[in-house]
């Protein structure tokens, strides 16, 4: 089914294509010098010391976790059965490193109207044997990460972020992504930038830095500076250093013509992200007071991913009625990202509790949808919009 308003579509120019044909002139194809420059560049756009490039958001997500394991700070690092919290409501691969890691999943509801977490609720599942924090910044939107800190106080506890959703977000002048320890992103097609796959990692921790670099390409030692914080110093002699294993790592690099579209799209970021929240204010003047409806609040400056529908508890509408509505309308929709996860059958396999009650969580796996922002002027949309 073809839509007049679809979720995602192309932020490409003559620029990007130009791009690939270089790499595809070059015949260098694994990733080298076009994956650094982006790394560069990315890193110095959200103001991070550090960035680590990777095939996808998730696998960003599992290097992330994997890293708390084999660093040597014992103030970062994690071990198996330690308790992170996390809300009920992201994408599966927030949750799946953690399982995969053996640590004890804690989901905690939602607020209604942000889509983050119910920060009451967060302060209220805080325990002594909480280890870590995963705060997902969801549809565009950050979290408050002032109340975040202070809940976290002087506990050790690791703050993470899964920013997959929300590259451009700031909080009180801040890039949404720098606010943990480490920060995960996307350059999926349908979000803010598109590399076709790819995702990030930025971090201000060197030695962090260093065992990523190593996780990312099978646990070797060869991407690694000579004086490193993972096996210390590395021979001068690149045949020696070719096979040597130190980190049980895997194999998630991106290839060079991402490298290279990330290179040009990250030049057109700050402009992409400008005109996201033009609309975002569109969609608060003709959404705003809707009897039925309630679009996403605020927190710092959202980069608006995209818009959220949430029917009214209360209210007669039902969500099948609106997606027809929708859809007649020429939107394309989706639930907003997975849903209440907890309900999940894959749940089964995680060691896992719930703090409290999801109601939100529910409602929003009920009677929540969301419908595409754009990186350009959509007036039709939102004339459509104001038909609801």
């Amino acid at each position: 089914m073809s839509f007049k308003f679809p979720l995602a579509t192309s932020s490409w120019g003559k620029e990007e294509i130009d791009a690939m044909q270089r790499v595809i002139t070059s015949g260098m194809f694994t990733m080298g010098a076009n994956v650094q420059a982006f790394e560069r560049d990315f890193a110095q756009y959200v103001g991070s010391q550090h960035c680590v490039m990777v095939n996808s958001g998730s696998s960003a997500n599992l290097l992330m976790v994997a890293a708390l394991f084999y660093t040597k700070n014992p103030k970062l690092k994690l071990q198996r059965g330690d308790e992170v919290i996390v809300p009920a409501v992201s994408w599966s691969t927030t949750y799946y490193p953690l399982y995969q890691y053996g640590l004890k999943i804690k989901f905690v509801d939602i607020d209604l109207h942000t889509l983050n977490y119910d920060l009451d609720q967060l302060e209220q599942s805080v325990t002594d044997k909480t280890r870590a924090i995963m705060a997902v910044n969801l549809l565009g939107n950050p979290n408050n990460f002032g109340r975040i800190q202070q809940i976290i106080g002087k506990r050790n506890i690791v703050l993470m972020e899964d920013n997959c959703e929300s590259m451009g977000a700031t909080f009180q002048g801040k890039q949404a992504g720098t606010f943990g320890v480490m920060g995960s992103f996307s350059s999926f097609f349908s979000h803010h930038i598109s590399t076709m796959e790819g995702g990030l990692i930025v971090t201000d921790d060197e030695e962090l830095y260093h065992i990523l670099l190593s996780l990312r390409a099978h646990g070797w030692t060869r991407n690694l500076p000579k004086h490193n914080l993972v096996c210390g110093e590395k021979s001068d002699d690149p045949f020696e250093e070719s096979w040597r294993f130190v980190l049980p790592g895997y194999n998630v690099r991106p290839i060079e013509l991402e490298g290279a579209l990330g290179v040009e799209q990250v030049k057109r970021l700050p402009t992409m992200v400008e005109e996201r929240r033009k609309n975002g204010k569109l969609l608060q003047a003709t959404l705003g007071k809707h009897p039925d409806i309630i679009i996403q609040r605020e927190i710092g400056e959202s980069s608006w991913f995209g818009f959220s529908l949430v029917i009214r508890p209360g209210s007669q509408l039902t969500r099948k009625a609106l997606v027809v509505k929708l859809n007649e309308l020429g939107f394309e929709c989706r639930p907003i990202v997975a849903g209440n996860f907890a309900k999940n059958e894959v749940v089964k396999y995680f060691d896992s509790e719930v703090h409290g009650t999801l109601k939100n969580a529910e409602h929003i796996d009920q009677n929540g949808l969301f419908v595409g922002n754009h990186h350009c002027p959509i007036p039709e949309a939102f004339a459509a919009l104001a038909k609801l």
